[in-house]
């Protein structure tokens, strides 16, 4: 009888959580939906957008042989409230300097490194394994180039239960040989609302 009762509740439970609201997909392109008080996907292509027209418009990646630059991504350090996954700024910066022509960027070093790249060149010792087929020593590019960041939230207290909250985009770019700044920029997107919202 109890088992019964159990999938019967079980049963109404996911009766009810069906005929909730209706989910409809988000148009990227033209989202009209009012901003939040935490990060969403169009703040990080915003700072991502505007990191890439400071970098690509300094003129610090263009090299005099027309060559291009070979960059490691560091480490982009979640300074905020809110459980994020800095590749969601990352992956738009590196695909947009890569078809620029101007840089690439290497897989074989830094916090995200496919470590595939070394485990393959282990193979080079196996026996089962055409030795043409495998990866030569000293075939690896090193990077140039690192580029590491962090993003920082600010909590302001406002009048008549309001809140101001302060998301900074910092990036930085690094010459390997020197350890010297290379480039470095700051993106501010700010937000305004009621102390019921909860920014993470």
């Amino acid at each position: 009888m109890k088992t019964k009762i159990f999938i019967i509740i079980l049963f109404a439970g996911l009766f009810i959580t069906g005929c909730g609201e209706e989910t409809t997909n988000i148009d990227i392109i033209n989202d009209s939906a009012g901003a939040v008080m935490s990060l969403d996907y169009r703040d990080f292509d915003q700072a991502a957008s505007q990191m890439i027209q400071s970098l690509l418009g300094s003129g610090r990646l263009k090299k005099s042989d027309n060559g291009r630059y070979v960059i490691a991504t560091g480490r982009i350090k979640n300074d905020t409230m809110q459980r994020i996954d800095t590749d969601q700024l990352m992956v738009k910066i590196e695909r947009e300097l890569t078809n620029s022509g101007q840089a690439v960027f290497t897989a074989a070093v830094g916090p995200g490194s496919d470590q595939t790249l070394l485990e393959t060149r282990e193979l080079r010792e196996s026996d089962e394994f055409d030795s043409d087929t495998t990866a030569a020593k000293r075939t690896l590019i090193a990077p140039e180039l690192t580029i590491a960041g962090k993003i920082i939230q600010r909590n302001v207290p406002m009048a008549k239960n309001k809140q101001q909250v302060e998301y900074y985009f910092q990036l930085e770019l690094s010459e390997v040989k020197t350890g010297l700044s290379f480039w470095q920029d700051e993106v501010l997107v700010g937000k305004r609302g009621s102390n019921q919202s909860v920014p993470w």
